[in-house]
């Protein structure tokens, strides 16, 4: 028996697979937007038969929008991008202008919003990245007070595009750039321990308030890079990077098509990514985060390993 029907915008990232195979094993029906039906089909496989529907949609049609928050008892959104492209694809658009727009259809429908933003964006005046998502966060709430908006610091898990890519580029490089000493704090969460926390906001019926989300322990950005290569059994040497090299090589690499980093998430990693204690974060609400991140990251760190999955027994021996 359905309990709810929940749509959810972003379905196709990291989070949103690990939710739908959460809500649909607890009897919640599933509905999920996407801009591209042929590339989310295999959401098909990601949950329970019968409780995922995928609807093709842009995100700024107010009448086909309106039809699917119409049709559901909860609305998610997960929708976000690391860095901009092209017309469509802009910090503004993504973060402020569409929860802006998708808030005012959950007033007009009396429907309840969950929007997945990011910790720390109110200090970080700096980056684009983080303006556009703190201003995301007031228009929701000008809009619809009763909504929740979760702030995730770093959300790994293997799908992610953070231990992934950085397990990349350890594998080849032996000596690797180190921004800002490396001291910049941060408390990764596993997605699956999110999906719990959101879960969690959906079971308790959890409105009207802002609360971070953070892992069980905080870790320097030097000390994450030195589980990496633990992890994927590579030894390598961490060289602090002057800033303004830092800024010449953001300049050059943001000029790729899937840029390895921006002057924008440049000035955005100097600023630690921890809870700040002045709002509510998972822990006072008694969902706690539970995965170590070694632990996490190990499960499929033998992508990275020489031998593969075949190098574990081997690993943990040295």
């Amino acid at each position: 028996m359905v309990k709810k029907k929940i749509l959810i915008f972003g379905a196709t990232g990291q989070i949103g697979r690990h939710l739908i195979r959460k809500l649909t094993k607890n009897n919640y029906k599933v509905i999920c937007q996407t801009r591209n039906l042929h590339k989310a089909i295999f959401l098909k496989t990601s949950g329970s038969i019968g409780y995922i529907d995928i609807k093709e949609t842009k995100i700024f049609d107010y009448e086909k929008v309106s039809e699917l928050v119409d049709n559901a008892d909860i609305v998610i959104n997960l929708i976000g991008i690391l860095f901009e492209s092209g017309k469509i694809n802009t910090f503004e658009k993504i973060h402020t202008l569409f929860p802006k727009f998708l808030s005012e259809i959950c007033k007009k429908k009396n429907k309840h919003l969950i929007h997945i933003s990011s910790l720390g964006v109110e200090n970080a005046s700096d980056s684009k990245y983080a303006a556009s998502k703190a201003e995301g966060e007031n228009k929701i709430f000008e809009n619809l007070p009763s909504a929740t908006i979760l702030k995730p610091s770093i959300v790994y898990s293997v799908n992610d595009s953070f231990t992934t890519r950085f397990m990349s580029l350890l594998n080849f490089f032996p000596i690797f750039p180190l921004y800002y000493g490396g001291k910049t704090k941060f408390a990764p969460i596993h997605a699956s321990d999110l999906t719990d926390i959101i879960f969690h906001v959906i079971e308790n019926n959890i409105r009207g308030k802002k609360i971070e989300t953070v892992g069980p322990k905080v870790l320097t950005f030097l000390e994450i890079l030195n589980i990496l290569s633990k992890c994927i059994n590579k030894k390598r040497i961490f060289l602090p990077l002057p800033l303004f090299l830092a800024k010449f090589s953001a300049k050059i690499l943001e000029k790729m098509p899937n840029p390895l980093l921006t002057v924008d998430q440049l000035n955005l990693l100097k600023y630690d990514n921890i809870s700040s204690k002045n709002i509510m974060n998972n822990f006072d609400l008694g969902s706690p985060s539970k995965i170590n991140f070694e632990e996490g990251v190990m499960k499929y760190a033998y992508n990275w390993r020489e031998g593969g999955q075949f190098s574990v027994k081997d690993f943990k021996k040295g």
